[in-house]
């Protein structure tokens, strides 16, 4: 093992631990936790909890050992499930946050209706058709021998492995796949909490109006009393973009190089 490979195994140690640490206590709270087992958010979140679970404990390992061993690990029947279960999860994995993206803007958007729009019945149609979604491309996959092993990323996964060239069905099928799960999760993500944003805007401007009208009644306010409420003013304008830029960031910096490298 050289240095690269070193730092690349060290840093997939880390990911793999704070991964299960991370989507098991989600798991545990979803368990003990009624009040989020009522909520409609909480299915989709339990089901991208499970992909990131599964995925760490059957992909990652898989590349920790292939830069340990520089060799291919297990047999091809091995490696056809475990490149399966990359496709899926993976896929799940982006279409599980679009569909919360999609819930999340239905509660702000429509919040005296949301309870009658998402109920847990839409939510479980949803997660259905982001299991059938996946399971058909990763079946596909499967079937056409374009998972396997590929010592350039050290993982079992989604490769031309029959032919030295990509073949013209296998770029028209990752193209596909990619347009119809990064590229769509991507857009919708962006609409529905651009959307979410314009709204939590247009309640920071009505709430600044009536702080403002306050403060110019309350002539006696003390000047750092007057300067503090402005000053959460411009927080409360920022917090929004913040989360909803750190959410869409988060999503874009984790899977953009899984899909360019396919």
């Amino acid at each position: 093992m050289d240095a690269a490979d070193i730092v690349a195994s060290v840093l997939i140690v880390g990911i793999i631990v704070v991964s299960l640490l991370s989507n098991v206590v989600v798991l545990i709270c979803f368990l003990y936790n009624p009040e989020i087992r009522k909520q409609v958010p909480g299915l989709f979140i339990l089901n991208l909890s499970l992909c990131n679970l599964l995925q760490s404990v059957s992909s990652m390992p898989i590349t920790l050992v292939g830069l340990i061993t520089t060799g291919h690990p297990g047999g091809d029947g091995f490696c056809q499930i475990v490149g399966f279960l990359d496709t899926f999860l993976t896929t799940n994995s982006m279409l599980s946050m679009a569909a919360l993206s999609i819930d999340r803007w239905v509660a702000v958007v429509f919040p005296l209706s949301y309870h009658s729009r998402m109920r847990h019945r839409d939510a479980v149609v949803a997660l259905g058709y982001t299991w059938i979604h996946s399971l058909c491309f990763s079946t596909v996959a499967t079937c056409r021998s374009w998972v396997g092993y590929h010592h350039l990323y050290a993982s079992c996964t989604l490769c031309n492995v029959r032919a030295k060239g990509a073949g013209t069905q296998f770029i028209v099928f990752t193209v596909a796949l990619h347009s119809l799960t990064f590229l769509l999760t991507l857009v919708v993500l962006c609409v529905t909490y651009l959307k979410v944003l314009k709204v939590a805007r247009l309640h920071c401007k009505r709430i600044d109006v009536i702080t403002m009208q306050t403060l110019v009644l309350l002539v006696d306010i003390h000047p750092s009393v007057r300067q503090k409420c402005l000053d959460e003013q411009k927080r409360r304008r920022q917090r929004a973009t913040k989360k909803i830029s750190t959410f869409i960031g988060t999503f874009v910096v984790c899977f953009t190089p899984y899909v360019l490298t396919r």
